[in-house]
């Protein structure tokens, strides 16, 4: 009965290899999103943005290692937030079939799971540069209450910016041991680009949210959405293109950064904000558009000619 029902399919699951799990596995992966990859790319691409700021090529292992700590703590959260939010999940049809919400794992069992995770995640930043881990430490208040904020304003997706984009920060002090303005405006970049993309995905749940009583961005605007991700993106672009200045790169950026340009584009053309498939799809672009940005960046830090 647990296996049948966890194969339960809603609109922005990707079982794929977790639905051949075991059951009891199967549901702790789908409780860490294993089964909904694009929510790690957009925890990890941040913090390879940040290495490539910094430097060019990056450092492989240093990638390698933020992949693995981003494939935990990006779990842990999403572990946490599932704790939080069981008795909403109840009432959502999207988020229904998640196996705290469902009653398929216990609070135990994912108290326990969120403890691995943060394990994994602790072990993973301890090979890093004592800065860097000083960064990384300071980012669990905002993991903690992440959750909540949907409860008491309107921005939580500024929140979750914020949050996410984390790694920037964690990256860029790694290679380089400060603190800088061209990491400021990276990090700031990314933050606005969060704002646009989950404002995307935060209309898959609107008439949900209006039901139970939560808050997002998507609500806030309304049919007013499309210019903000306008702005958006469009600030993200312009602080983009303000960090690769404040960081001296070349000019194989700017020979890249018409493909981020059209990535945010695409996802923009024809967007369907009442259709909850389409939200999906377009969020699902940011991979692409966020390993673009490391495209062009790693293509800034390389010498070209003689």
């Amino acid at each position: 009965m647990s296996g049948q029902a966890s194969r339960v399919s809603v609109a922005d699951q990707q079982l794929g290899w977790v639905g051949r799990l075991p059951p009891r596995l199967r549901d702790l992966g789908m409780l860490a999103r294993w089964d909904r990859p694009i929510g790690t790319w957009l925890l990890l691409l941040p913090c390879w943005w940040g290495q490539a700021l910094a430097a060019a090529p990056p450092d492989p292992w240093l990638a390698f290692l933020f992949a693995v700590g981003a494939i935990a703590m990006r779990g842990a959260g999403c572990t946490i937030n599932d704790l939080l939010d069981r008795e909403f999940d109840r009432k959502v049809a999207r988020t229904a079939n998640r196996p705290l919400a469902a009653g398929r794992l216990g609070l135990g069992e994912a108290i326990g799971f969120v403890a691995v995770q943060c394990l994994v995640g602790l072990l993973v930043l301890v090979q890093l540069p004592l800065p860097a881990i000083l960064v990384g430490f300071a980012s669990v208040p905002l993991i903690l209450v992440y959750p909540l904020m949907k409860r008491v304003t309107w921005w939580p997706q500024a929140v979750l910016g914020i949050t996410f984009n984390w790694g920037v920060l964690v990256g860029y002090v790694a290679v380089t041991g400060k603190a800088d303005l061209a990491m400021v405006l990276l990090y700031s970049a990314g933050v606005a680009w969060t704002l646009g993309y989950d404002t995307i995905y935060a209309h898959q749940d609107k008439e949900d949210d209006r039901i139970v009583g939560v808050r997002s961005t998507a609500l806030l605007f309304g049919e007013r959405t499309l210019p903000w991700l306008i702005a958006f993106y469009g600030a993200m672009l312009l602080l983009l293109a303000a960090a690769a200045l404040a960081a001296g790169k070349g000019p194989g950026f700017w020979l890249v950064l018409p493909l981020v340009v059209w990535s945010l584009a695409r996802q923009l053309r024809g967007l369907d904000l009442d259709d909850p498939k389409d939200c999906i799809r377009r969020f699902r672009m940011n991979r692409a558009t966020g390993l673009s940005v490391t495209a062009a960046l790693v293509a800034g830090g390389l010498e070209f000619g003689a």
